[in-house]
């Protein structure tokens, strides 16, 4: 009897990816982050403090708005005036909201436009 050794291999070009992005998951972070990762990473940053505030305006209003239509709704007789007061705070609470994201993120921008600007530059000159 002839015994025959064989070999096979099959590669799966999706099943390779997501074990790299598994890996990635628990490797250690030994690569350093290229340059437009790095501005891109500032830019999200300069957005999040005014997008985490505008967030919360945009809910606090919104729910005062809701409270002031109850309280016409729901108990128009004892509460009818109360109502319209809730209600109007609650809407200029969430249209304030989108100018305090501009605000906010302009302002930050601002603190980190010079390093922008650096690593810009660094990418312009390669």
């Amino acid at each position: 009897m002839k015994k025959e050794n064989k070999f096979t291999y099959t590669y799966s070009a999706s099943e390779t990816e997501k074990i790299k992005k598994i890996r990635e998951k628990y490797a250690p972070e030994a690569k350093e982050k290229s340059v437009l990762e790095e501005i891109c990473e500032l830019d999200k940053k300069a957005e999040k403090p005014g997008t985490i505030l505008s967030l919360f305006l945009g809910i606090i209003g919104t729910l005062l708005f809701g409270t002031g239509m109850a309280c016409i709704m729901k108990w128009a007789e004892n509460h009818f005036i109360l109502g319209i007061i809730i209600g109007i705070a609650g809407i200029i609470i969430a249209g304030i909201a989108y100018p305090v994201f501009s605000y906010i993120t302009k302002r930050q921008r601002e603190k980190i436009a010079p390093v922008i600007l650096k690593l810009t530059d660094e990418i312009a000159d390669k």
